[in-house]
């Protein structure tokens, strides 16, 4: 016997001829110009079985699917049986008339092939979806019964059956798939749709909480999950068994599993927490007709929606099926399969297989270039204070990774040795000299900087200044508070004012603000350097909440204490635990890479939150270290004491840093 399947190179398709392979006969399928390489790929999965597939090339826009005479000629009377999988099946596609033609017209053509041929059945492979939105138990027999709906899918799949049973010249069969998902065995599945479009956020619970913490999810309506070894293996049984034409088979689930189910049982497969509390999608009835669209198209309560599926990558038609109320009744299927030793497994003895065979093969993380390299470049980086320290160490590291970066700095001299050190790297850099501590500098910098290069990718705004000197020694030095700020906060937002009309042109840019961790911890002694960083923290905080929704990410780097010239001048500092600049530029890379709102230590982390739980014990702690800790003989103005103070700290001193790395004592 010798078949002719369309849809060969879909995913139940090529399952259906894994099947027939194992029948004799030769099985024609039809090719799509555009789908040869997919061919070529599953005949080399067929092994030499392949030698009884034979490609006919055709279209299913076109009567008799456009495929030629000669190919005509050769088949006719040759083939008995034509398989008709091919259809337009995506949840996010809303085009009717796509669907309308492939689903339906298709279909006809498809009927037309199979009278010029003369086979002796037509097999339909429908949807479960023909049954529109029908309220209550669907029987194989029904169809005039279905329940009409917009959704353009459920549509075409009832209109499609519709041409079938009422313009067909030959015998035929209709098969009502399931929810398809992969093979439960090997937990093959070619693309992610249906419930796979739930396991990323499966995934990022893992990630973000305890297996045992129980969550508040929904129950939803049940669904009727089944895996295409199932689905084809009845398929092609029933095929081959006599006396069926004219019956319609649903190929489901012998138990429908409610959507909260399903969810938990993925959820125990990904050893993520699971929905322990379910609501009852029902119970939102009781609220007035109407008000849940009207909340629903708030324009915040939209935008806020739209961000987190997106993220998720969570469709919003996926919703549809939440309170998803039909069910399919399949007597007729169970009465063919009878002694073929063909049944549906339960979905929890195989959800596991389908996690892993996600989790390995078709994870969206897996396809995403994680590297610095691949983030960054040939992206435009200006890094301010980049002859040195922290923003020296951060230019070497992203030149290697490939970015074009502009360092900018006071000193000439230095700045073309950091330009020469990247060059003999293979890097690309270009030098400017400018204060950036001068709003005219700053001005003058970027109007150069966008003749040379035209835009600025990422900004890294690290220059800066810091004072280590108790308020007492400050009485009359207030201008050491308008330095600091100049420079610190009034510089760095000149240049991100300065550039954010380029970003906002180009729908892209990141501004990265090198902060410090005493803006966690709020260190005695740095009163003006930690409230000019807190200054350009909440300046950055409010402007994300501005440029969100147009691709501009600002990013605060909590930096820990780092060996660089800035802290020279307060001697003890050499006896104490510090970051080396090279630690210090993998916190902005790891900035560049993630793009996150901030990137911190675990104890700049940890100092924030005791600050927000025990603010009193955290002024305990901070009072002690501003005790252990005194000003340096430079803050004081004590030059005679400056030799002194090259003897080591004492033991309880150094132990109490030891145990607070990275803080500024």
């Amino acid at each position: 016997m010798s078949y002719f399947v369309t849809g060969a190179t879909g995913f139940v398709g090529m399952h259906l001829v894994d099947r027939l392979l194992n029948r004799r006969g030769t099985i024609y399928v039809l090719v799509r110009p555009g789908s040869k390489a997919r061919f070529k790929r599953l005949s080399e999965r067929w092994g030499d079985a392949a030698k009884r597939v034979v490609p006919v090339t055709g279209d299913l826009g076109r009567k008799n699917l456009g495929i030629a005479k000669k190919d005509l000629e050769a088949m006719t009377g040759k083939v008995q049986q034509v398989f008709h999988c091919a259809a337009i099946y995506d949840l996010t596609n809303d085009d009717a008339e796509s669907q309308l033609s492939v689903n339906v017209e298709g279909t006809r053509h498809a009927l037309q092939l199979a009278g010029v041929l003369g086979v002796t059945c037509f097999h339909h492979v429908s949807s479960i979806a023909a049954a529109g939105q029908y309220q209550g138990h669907f029987r194989e027999d029904m169809f005039d019964e279905w329940a009409p709906t917009d959704d353009p899918y459920f549509r075409t799949k009832h209109d499609s059956e519709a041409v079938v049973r009422f313009e067909s010249s030959v015998p035929w069969r209709i098969y009502r798939p399931g929810i398809v998902v992969g093979h439960s065995k090997t937990g093959e599945i070619s693309k992610i749709d249906g419930p796979y479009y739930l396991f990323k956020l499966i995934k990022r619970l893992r990630h973000a909480l305890p297996g045992w913490m129980p969550l508040i999810g929904i129950e939803g309506g049940r669904l009727s999950i089944v895996p295409v070894d199932y689905v084809t293996g009845a398929l092609d049984h029933i095929a081959h068994k006599r006396g069926l034409d004219r019956g319609t088979f649903h190929l489901v689930a012998k138990e429908p599993v409610s959507v909260g189910k399903v969810m938990n049982l993925f959820a125990d497969a990904a050893h993520a927490p699971g929905f322990s509390m379910r609501i009852d999608h029902r119970l939102l009835a009781i609220l007035p007709k109407g008000v849940l669209d009207l909340i629903g198209n708030l324009p915040p309560v939209r935008r806020i929606i739209d961000s987190l599926l997106g993220d998720l990558g969570i469709p919003k038609e996926l919703f549809r099926y939440m309170g998803f109320a039909t069910l399919y009744d399949d007597r007729e299927t169970q009465k063919a399969l009878k002694g073929s030793g063909i049944s549906c497994p339960p979905l929890e003895d195989y959800a596991p297989v389908l996690w892993d065979y996600w989790e390995r093969n078709l994870d969206p993380d897996l396809f995403r270039d994680r590297s610095l390299k691949g983030r960054i470049k040939d992206r435009t980086v200006l890094i301010t204070g980049a002859s040195s320290g922290i923003g020296k160490a951060t230019a070497l590291r992203l030149a290697a990774a490939g970015a074009r970066v502009l360092l900018v700095a006071r000193n000439l001299d230095k700045l073309e040795e950091t330009l020469r050190e990247i060059e003999s790297h293979g890097g690309k850099a270009w030098i400017y000299s400018a204060d950036v501590s001068e709003l005219s500098g700053c001005d003058d910098l970027v109007a150069r900087v966008l003749a040379d290069h035209g835009h600025v990718d990422v900004l890294i705004n690290n220059a800066g200044r810091s004072i280590r000197r108790s308020l007492e020694l400050s009485y009359d030095r207030f201008h050491d508070f308008e330095r600091t700020m100049q420079l610190n906060y009034f510089g760095s937002v000149r240049l991100i004012m300065n550039l954010l009309p380029s970003m906002l042109e180009r729908q892209d840019g990141q501004i990265i603000n090198i902060s410090s961790i005493g803006v966690q911890t709020n260190m005695a002694r740095f009163s003006a350097y930690v409230a000019s960083k807190a200054a350009l923290d909440a300046f950055s905080r409010c402007a994300q909440t501005e440029f969100l929704d147009r691709n501009l990410t600002f990013t605060n780097v909590y930096m820990p204490l780092v060996r660089t010239p800035m802290i020279a001048p307060t001697a003890h500092y050499k006896y104490v635990p510090t970051l080396s600049p090279e630690e210090a530029a993998d916190l902005v890379a790891k900035a560049v890479l993630e793009r996150p709102k901030q990137v911190s230590t675990r104890l700049g982390t940890a100092a924030s939150v005791a600050w927000a739980l025990w603010p009193k014990a955290m002024d305990v702690i901070l009072n002690a270290g501003y005790k252990l800790f005194p000003d340096s003989a430079a803050a004081r103005g004590d030059r005679k004491a400056l030799k002194a103070e090259e003897q080591e700290m004492a033991p309880e001193a150094a132990a109490f840093a030891a145990l607070t790395r990275g803080i500024h004592w």
